[in-house]
């Protein structure tokens, strides 16, 4: 189904009870404009803007096409975690845990959660990665050989002999 601009129109209703909003001025989805940005005016005084987008489906996900076919990246928050940045988020908790007091060794916290202490050792450790390596972990832009055991055993405590040992 299309409206007058040639806008095709999703019949599906929006929101879990089919409504979209209370007076169900959402029951249409718009998922494939093109074209300028319009507002249109209502009678009742509200006002509705019309944005040129296509929603595609990629896999399992949707993807926006903008009107000039570039492709909105996803925001990182918005993926799955790697192992890596796992690995690195419970270092930094495990240390902030031991800088706070709310534990006293690494092993107290290996204790409550369960872990082997030398785990906890190893991912405390990524704390003292260079800042850039860090950033490439948050971005996942490591190179592929790098692995969690290259990163937390024993790593140099020079932040260029950390790149050097990596290849970075």
């Amino acid at each position: 189904m299309t409206n007058s601009s040639g806008t095709k129109l999703d019949s599906r209703k929006a929101g879990p009870e089919g409504t979209g909003s209370r007076d169900g001025a959402r029951s249409k989805i718009l998922i494939d404009k093109v074209g300028q940005a319009e507002v249109i005016p209502a009678s009742d005084g509200s006002l509705a803007v019309s944005v040129p987008i296509r929603i595609k489906r990629r896999g399992s996900r949707k993807a926006v096409t903008l009107p000039d076919g570039g492709a909105v990246q996803p925001r990182p928050w918005d993926d799955t975690p790697t192992p890596l940045q796992l690995a690195l988020a419970r270092g930094h908790r495990w240390l902030a845990m031991l800088e706070s007091g709310q534990a006293t060794s690494l092993k107290e916290i290996a204790t409550r959660e369960g872990i082997d202490n030398s785990y906890v050792s190893r991912m405390v450790n990524l704390t003292t990665l260079a800042p850039d390596i860090v950033a490439a972990i948050l971005d996942d832009e490591l190179p592929s050989h790098v692995t969690l055991f290259d990163l937390a055993v024993d790593p140099p405590p020079l932040w260029d002999e950390q790149r050097a040992r990596i290849g970075f």
